[in-house]
């Protein structure tokens, strides 16, 4: 019961989380320390509902009260986690993802029933949204500090000028983080979900980046370009019916040196080894998310989120791969180099 007790408010406080970045109160608030009415007329809100979403937030421990002034504020941890979208903790995105499972649990029973699937472009708009926000997080975290440098050679080739080709992009947040770091190089984002390709093309212009990149629906296994120095899968692989004939195809879109580069989901081998808290995330959205997108495609093979290194690694072999190693890791994914 004291488990329920903390995941029922868990549950209960993500639509305010959501309520307070579209309305902008923990941007406001990060600002300084306010009272209910001071952040109400700032944020052009209702001083009553305000009052309670700040006692919900003091309450869950997401912001802070101060009894002797009546008034709340955030620490600077908190700040970054929930009021700075271009921070590398911001996690706001993991609440939408979270509501769009919300409500498609009666689209997910009839496909438990059914044993078919349901594909990414099937769900709430609320996932896709999310998804940018929350992954772009993580990459603006890890993917130029840590994650390109130890792809063996790949930075100095980007620094360079190189072809690139990021799949399954979604809004091109992954994209677009590259393009802005690597001037010379040129960055092909492909996905098959055309609303997604739409939104990624405008965050290259809204970044300035919109010369050097270039947005197309197109399927994974069959996307378009040859001689890419550097391949990007990043959170989706696993997301894919026929991942093999996906890391086939891309196989003969590298130059002789290239690199595919498969960010994952971490993982251990053994079921045994993921049942933590981690694992509880991406065995949760696998079932909801991951899984049904899979079984929505040829083949549907469907892997799930916590596939682990070794099968990864096997369908790299399998689809002609000569070459594979665990490059970088952190507490929430792992990522593959991957060479012909």
């Amino acid at each position: 019961m004291s488990r329920f007790a903390a995941d029922f408010g868990a549950v209960l406080h993500a639509p305010l989380v959501v309520l307070g970045e579209q309305l902008g109160l923990y941007r406001v608030l990060a600002t300084r320390p306010m009272s209910a009415a001071e952040l109400a007329r700032e944020t052009g809100t209702a001083e009553r509902y305000v009052a309670e979403w700040l006692a919900a937030n003091a309450a869950s421990g997401y912001i802070e009260y101060d009894a002797d002034t009546s008034r709340f504020r955030m620490t600077e941890e908190q700040a970054a986690a929930l009021a700075d979208a271009n921070s590398p903790t911001y996690i706001p995105g993991a609440f939408l993802v979270g509501m769009a499972m919300f409500r498609d649990v009666s689209h997910i029973a009839n496909v438990f029933r059914s044993g078919e699937g349901f594909g990414w472009h099937q769900h709430d708009h609320s996932l896709f949204v999310g998804t940018a926000k929350f992954f772009r997080a993580n990459y603006i975290a890890n993917l130029l500090s840590s994650w390109i440098p130890a792809l063996t050679g790949v930075q100095e080739k980007l620094e360079a000028g190189a072809r690139v080709a990021d799949i399954g992009c979604g809004h091109g947040a992954s994209t677009v983080l590259m393009a802005k770091t690597f001037p010379r190089s040129t960055f092909y984002g492909f996905d098959y979900h055309p609303e997604s390709i739409a939104s990624a093309q405008h965050a290259a212009e809204d970044a300035g980046v919109q010369a050097r990149t270039s947005f197309e629906a197109a399927p994974a296994k069959a996307f378009p370009g040859k001689g890419y120095a550097l391949v990007t899968f990043f959170d989706c692989l696993h997301d894919m019916g026929d991942p093999e004939a996906v890391l086939r195809h891309t196989l003969g879109t590298l130059e002789s040196d290239g690199v595919c580069m498969i960010v994952e989901p971490f993982a251990h081998d053994s079921l045994a080894d993921n049942l933590n808290s981690v694992g509880r995330i991406f065995y949760s959205a696998s079932t909801m998310i991951c899984t049904p997108a899979s079984k929505a495609d040829d083949k549907g093979l469907a892997l799930g989120a916590q596939a682990g290194e070794a099968r990864i690694r096997a369908l790299a072999a399998a689809a002609g791969f000569t070459r594979f190693r665990r490059a970088a890791e952190t507490p929430f994914n792992l990522v593959y180099e991957a060479r012909p």
